[in-house]
């Protein structure tokens, strides 16, 4: 007999995951279903990793009530988790006369509960980030919002989960839905899974899983956003999360410390992209230098690292999509686009709220443990001559396997063991920063490899190294040529 869990998850990105970690809470028997080699492999992996305010969105929104309600989770999920976050503050910035956009935003947000937002004019605008265009006049100011490592706090909620009794099967496509609440049947690429309730947290697929239970009342229109990531200490120059003003397609472009120092800008809006299109193009990257060096000045080509590309799930009612379905036992997680991350917390209660209401009953389990230890903390770079005896040790904890992010197979090995099979030299990547530096992975991802094949060979398959994989992504030498060609 097939094992019928009480609630089956379709999806591992940062909703699904967090859902999942909420569950983990009750005496259930929860399974998360993932096509994906890994957790957070679709927008969660790339996006703008914004904690943001709650003042973009109208209060008549799912994600205008939603998004403060998370945004004030996130210290303590961190506290428990360890995945990364700062609360920086963020700014949205003009060079116009007129403050009167700036104010609509301070009175939506004020709807939707927010108490620390503030208009800030051009002479404390100038002593709050000095190193921004002088042009710049007004902005607005909010002190709790943040930044995080968004493929990290998924990683971490499935982590914790998986410690808290959820089940996780990684390669599983969905091919087909049948039955009825109590006792569905989800045909997989991997056999049958019975479930009393399912969630639809499917991310850009989530319309295709919706219409497998005949429900055709949505559908997922993916908008790719394209990014520019710079190097290790780039970012310090920014001292907030700085804001453009908000367009038809969303809050616009922003530059952004990540929390390991990295200057990140971006991203672009295009509907022309599939579901499955990840590459960049150095004519809409050099839109995006071009608007973020009229914020900043210092921008530097020279610095940057890397592009990349997030497909959002953008849905055609414009608004998160969460809620019991007509089909009784089946829910909806769909259309979660910006702001989703802060939001996710906020959505997994509602998503518990709804199952209670559906009939599931939560009895808390006693045994719950909502801890987990990092993998790797924020940590100062040694110099190059007193890491250098480290490089070339034997197989050992100490031994630096990437020097530009100092990773030592030490924490490699940590990351394979804590219960998500790490098939690949990108998985080592996004749990370790190891091939993140300078070098983009030229010193160490033989490294991580030689430690894989040795730890887990029977898991280790090259086949999805996907950052290597043939994507067309822009790289340093393309951007750099393309601005010169144009200012020539």
């Amino acid at each position: 007999m097939t094992k019928t869990f009480d609630v089956a998850i379709i999806g591992a990105g940062i909703v699904g995951t967090t859902i999942a970690r909420q569950l983990s809470r009750y005496n259930l028997d929860v399974v998360i279903l993932e096509k994906a080699v890994d957790v957070a492999m679709g927008a969660t992996k790339a996006n703008s990793a914004i904690v943001h305010g709650g003042y973009a969105e109208p209060h008549t929104t799912l994600k205008g009530r939603l998004c403060h309600v998370g945004r004030q989770m996130f210290a303590q999920l961190d506290q428990e988790l360890n995945f990364g976050f700062a609360e920086t503050g963020s700014l949205v910035v003009t060079t116009e006369d007129d403050p009167q956009p700036l104010y609509r935003l301070l009175e939506q947000g004020e709807a939707n509960g927010l108490t620390d937002l503030r208009i800030v004019d051009q002479e404390e605008l100038q002593a709050m980030e000095p190193n921004l265009s002088k042009e710049l006049k007004w902005g607005l100011y909010c002190e709790g919002a943040g930044v995080c490592s968004p493929y990290e706090m998924a990683i971490a909620m499935a982590e914790n989960a998986i410690t808290n009794g959820v089940k996780l099967h990684l390669e599983t496509v969905v091919q087909n839905i049948s039955g009825s609440k109590g006792n569905f049947v989800i045909n997989t690429n991997n056999g049958l899974f019975q479930a009393r309730y399912i969630i639809n947290s499917a991310g850009v697929y989530a319309d295709k899983i919706a219409n497998m239970v005949g429900l055709e009342h949505f559908t997922i229109l993916p908008r790719s956003g394209q990014y520019l990531l710079f190097a290790r200490g780039s970012g310090e120059a920014v001292k907030h999360v700085i804001f453009g003003l908000p367009t038809a397609k969303g809050k616009g472009i922003l530059l952004t410390s990540t929390i390991y120092g990295n200057l990140l800008i971006g991203p672009d809006a295009s509907d022309r992209g599939d579901r499955e299109d990840t590459s960049t193009s150095v004519e809409r990257m050099a839109v995006i230098y071009d608007q973020c060096a009229e914020l900043y000045p210092g921008l530097d080509a020279r610095q940057f690292l890397r592009s990349f590309t997030g497909i959002r799930a953008r849905s055609s009612t414009d608004d998160f999509i969460i809620e019991e379905s007509e089909v009784a036992g089946f829910i909806n997680v769909a259309g979660i686009q910006s702001p989703g991350l802060t939001a996710a917390p906020a959505i997994a209660l509602m998503v518990e709220g709804i199952l209670q209401d559906a009939g599931l009953v939560l009895a808390p389990d006693s045994t719950f443990d909502p801890y987990r230890q990092p993998i790797i903390e924020r940590k100062t770079m040694r110099p190059l001559s007193e890491i250098k005896p480290l490089l070339d040790l034997p197989s050992s904890p100490e031994k630096i396997i990437c020097r530009c992010e100092q990773v030592t197979e030490g924490e490699i090995v940590d990351a394979c063991s804590r219960g998500i099979p790490v098939k690949t030299i990108d998985g080592v990547k996004r749990r370790t920063r190891a091939s993140m530096g300078w070098c983009q992975g030229t010193f160490c991802r033989p490294r991580i490899a030689e430690v894989l094949n040795r730890i887990s060979p029977e898991d280790f398959d090259t086949r999805f190294d996907i950052e290597h994989s043939g994507v067309n992504r822009v790289g340093k030498s393309e951007l750099v040529d393309f601005l010169k060609t144009r200012e020539n």
